[in-house]
């Protein structure tokens, strides 16, 4: 079994921060960071049993409680069987936990290309997301982590290849 964890506090109530995942797919996203990454997107508005992904990552909308959590199911790629989940752990009235969990097993081609090629983009992708949200909350632009050497040459190879 995968789990693969982020977090961060922020600087935010639980309701700023459940605002913040609400607008995800939405032309005012504030949590998603599209400047550097596929967009998400959905075939409908942020609910359970919306249809969608980023880039090859496919997963449907499995259980939203929008003071609590969002929960996706992965559909594709192949090999990728489980969910990840944004949640929202209220410290005190001006401080959130925002936290991450993928929780997956992987199967046929998943099994190296997790760990090879889905994991490291997929770790810069979250941290640049929390950036996202942080920038949001200060209402400045936001910026990305520093990508290691290997996380930019692999989106150096995918955006030859897509």
């Amino acid at each position: 079994m995968i789990e693969n964890i982020h977090t961060r506090v922020l600087n935010a109530s639980p309701e700023q921060t459940a605002a913040l995942i609400a607008s995800l797919s939405s032309k005012a996203d504030r949590l998603w960071p599209r400047q550097w990454w596929p967009a998400m997107r959905f075939d409908r508005p942020l609910a359970e049993g919306a249809v969608g992904g980023h880039g090859p990552i496919r997963y449907v909308v499995e259980r939203y409680r929008p003071d609590e959590s969002i929960t996706f199911r992965f559909t594709g790629p192949r090999g990728f069987n489980g969910t990840h989940a944004f949640h929202i752990n209220p410290i005190d009235d001006h401080h959130t936990q925002l936290r991450h969990v993928l929780a997956m097993t992987t199967s046929g081609p998943a099994v190296l290309s997790w760990p090879l090629v889905f994991r490291p983009l997929h770790d810069a992708l979250i941290e640049d997301s929390f950036n996202a949200a942080e920038a949001s909350l200060l209402g400045v632009e936001p910026q990305p982590c520093r990508w290691s050497l290997y996380v930019r040459l692999l989106r150096w190879v995918a955006a030859r290849l897509l």
